[in-house]
């Protein structure tokens, strides 16, 4: 990205917060009926986005409709999910001119830095990941019994191309101290009241040093959006989205274990295989959050949808895990009894959604119920029930979609 390009970028963002503004109160054109308990959302435009669903206003959190998703692979930036933790987020347009924003490096380093994005732009090798960023609360909604949290539906999860820099590059060059355990990550979105623990990451130091872990300040070709974590986010590619720190301007390695609230006691999940637990009950010992299951979903025919009999369509899809890549996926069409082979589309990268096909001709059923479940390289693959956990994590369950034919 041009270096013209990026100060331009920040020069438009000058009128965002006041856009912001008047559009978080503003009423909103139409809504949607969401297939779960309280599940009414209105859809409402922001800065450098299309129409979403709004979940929460202070802080903003919007959700992707999910026939975005047929639109193809990658998502488009304006229809990109977006969520904060803390109201005094997205963080003001001062704090995100290319003059002001500024990245530091310190803690357990040989060498602290402080680098422009630019600087960052010029002075390391640009490479590029295409990854799902997915939200850890992705279709809580959807689970029974109700837990508390946002109540998304499917949509709170994207595939982009992400272009920045390693990681593993920037600490390099400030130089890991010997000690050195984990990496602090922490952006520019900020609490209101001093007693809210302000929103920060850790990750061990030998994840920060994969290559795939990016500060990327490019998405799908153009600038981070706003809303996306501009001019400058953490991409941890096949890990959920509560890592991928935004408007990223400080990185802090520590000789010790971050012990922060929002990595314990928020973000983990039960410590079993399947990070699930009885309704009810309580998890004896838990663990922070970390890769993607295995997901799949049928996009191209919504629920309750009709189709016309005895004429051929293609059903069509998206799979994705943690990085392992999706080896099968399989459909049926009587409710799970029968399965077919579908069709994998092109291979985008291992963290990327991957596109499925199948050819579907109805027959003489009034209504089909159309299931859809992926298996990864390494064997692992989705339940056919619904797994529960307190904090509505990891919902990765055989969706099912119910057609009408006439």
């Amino acid at each position: 990205m041009p270096r013209r390009r990026f100060l331009q970028h920040g020069a438009l963002l000058a009128s965002g917060w006041s856009a912001l503004a008047a559009t978080a109160t503003a009423a909103a054109e139409s809504t949607i009926q969401m297939p779960f308990g309280n599940g009414e959302r209105p859809l409402v435009k922001y800065p450098q986005k299309r129409p979403l669903l709004r979940l929460t206003t202070r802080p903003p959190q919007l959700e992707t409709p999910f026939g975005v998703f047929n639109e193809g692979v990658l998502t488009p930036n304006d229809a990109f999910f977006v969520r904060y933790h803390l109201s005094g987020s997205p963080p003001k347009k001062e704090l995100l001119t290319p003059d002001t924003f500024r990245l530091t490096v310190k803690g357990a380093v040989k060498t602290p830095l402080t680098l422009s994005v630019p600087e960052l732009q010029s002075g390391f090798e640009s490479v590029e990941v295409v990854a799902v960023n997915q939200c850890s609360g992705n279709s809580r909604g959807f689970f029974e019994p109700r837990v508390p949290g946002g109540q998304s539906g499917n949509g709170a999860m994207g595939n982009a191309r992400w272009k920045g820099v390693r990681l593993k590059d920037v600490l390099a060059k400030a130089g890991l101290n010997a000690t050195a355990k984990q990496v602090l990550l922490n952006g520019l979105d900020r609490p209101l009241l001093p007693a809210t623990p302000d929103f920060v990451k850790a990750i061990d130091v030998e994840l920060a040093q994969e290559p795939d872990l990016l500060l990327a300040y490019e998405m799908n070709g153009e600038p981070l959006p706003w809303l996306n974590g501009f001019p400058l986010r953490l991409v941890v590619p096949g890990y959920y989205g509560t890592y991928w720190v935004k408007h990223l301007n400080e990185i802090t390695v520590m000789d010790d274990t971050f012990k922060g609230f929002w990595m314990d006691p928020a973000y983990r999940i039960p410590d079993d295989a399947c990070a699930a637990i009885e309704p009810g009950t309580k998890a004896k010992h838990t663990i922070p959050i970390t890769r993607f299951n295995v997901r799949s979903f049928l996009t191209s025919l919504a629920d309750g949808a009709t189709v016309r009999r005895g004429e051929r369509i293609t059903l069509r899809g998206i799979a994705f895990d943690g990085g392992y890549g999706i080896r099968e996926v399989v459909v049926s069409e009587d409710g799970g009894r029968t399965w077919r082979a579908a069709e994998l589309g092109t291979d985008l990268g291992k963290y990327s959604f991957r596109e499925w096909t199948l050819p579907f001709t109805p027959g003489s059923a009034n209504q089909y119920s159309l299931r859809v479940r992926a298996t990864n390289r390494l064997g692992q693959s989705q339940p056919l029930d619904p797994l529960w956990n307190p904090s509505g994590y990891m919902r990765n369950v055989v969706e099912t979609v119910r057609v009408n034919v006439a």
